[in-house]
């Protein structure tokens, strides 16, 4: 294994990090180097923020669209990472502004409610309004309700990943595809061997997932229900086409690689692509690393081919 030189280098500049106390600061934080580290700013015809009903309350989202007429256009309904806990419609901008503009189509990002305020399954809750909103307004939105697509990274391919189950169990309007980047699948065991090849050094550590997983769970026991962990279903037949990334210096990587292989043996259209040399994160730093935008493409074109089946 070798790491990307560019990481390399990211790595190597990283100060000796001071505990941080208090969550408003490790979120201010964190929302702080999301925006520094996500790069220039990708412009778009229309941005916007509104708020949508939800079953606690408004959720904020913010819809990009790529045109500035209300051409019909499919929709990607994208969730941010940051172990449930961290980020925001800000820290993964340049995520959404890129898969609007090189797909194209509408994305709308979901500002979900985070843990430990609000512990599972809130977040997932808030992502099934998001899609019933989107289903119920798909003409007011100028958007194709027959072809909607949901995305993430990290916690919020969990989220995506998840709300896949959800949906195909409730028999909601079917989705068009999946795209989940280096995403959460398995509650923490300590089972998958990346947890211990890939412990600390790079970025997310094991002690960081273990943290995540306490912050969002109430319970452990809760960890071994689908809707939290997704590898734990018993049946992943019937779901949209997915697109599975993982990064080879990640100890997300093995879960990820995992769910892949359950969902083609369930017969669900699935491509894998393994990054080799990069590490968790990577892909919303569009400041830091070349490669984030030239993958965020990628799944942009991933997306455009599944939609235009």
């Amino acid at each position: 294994m070798t790491l990307d030189p560019q990481v390399a280098a990211y790595l190597a500049s990283l100060p000796v990090a001071e505990p941080v106390t208090s969550l408003d600061e490790m979120r201010r934080q964190n929302t702080f180097s999301g925006i520094v580290s996500g790069g220039e700013t990708i412009p778009l015809a229309q941005v916007h923020n509104r708020a949508i009903p939800g079953p606690a309350g408004e959720i904020p989202v913010r819809i990009y669209r790529p045109t500035p007429d209300n051409a019909l256009l499919p929709v990607v309904l994208y969730f941010h990472g940051g172990g449930w806990v961290l980020g925001n419609l800000d820290t993964h901008d340049n995520i959404c502004r890129s898969l609007a503009k090189h797909t194209p189509c509408v994305v709308i990002a979901v500002d979900y409610r985070l843990a430990p305020e609000h512990k599972y399954p809130a977040a997932l809750e808030d992502a099934e309004a998001a899609l019933l909103w989107v289903n119920a307004n798909a003409q007011e939105l100028a958007i194709d309700a027959s072809r909607i697509a949901v995305a993430g990274d990290s916690a919020g391919g969990n989220i995506a990943a998840a709300l896949t189950l959800l949906a195909r169990d409730r028999g909601y309007p079917s989705l068009a595809a999946q795209a989940l980047v280096y995403p959460v699948t398995d509650y923490y065991t300590g089972d998958h061997d990346s947890y211990t090849t890939i412990k600390e050094g790079y970025g997310l550590t094991v002690q960081d997932m273990r943290w995540f997983w306490d912050q969002y769970l109430s319970t452990p026991e809760e960890g071994e229900q689908p809707y939290a962990a997704p590898l734990r279903a018993q049946n992943l037949g019937h779901l949209p086409p997915a697109l599975v990334l993982v990064a080879e210096y990640d100890p997300l990587r093995d879960e990820g690689q995992k769910y892949a292989q359950r969902l083609q043996e369930a017969g669900v259209p699935t491509q894998f692509i393994y990054l080799k040399g990069l590490i968790h994160s990577f892909f919303r730093m569009n400041g830091v690393f070349s490669h984030a935008l030239e993958h965020q493409q990628n799944v942009a074109a991933w997306l455009h081919s599944r939609f235009e089946e």
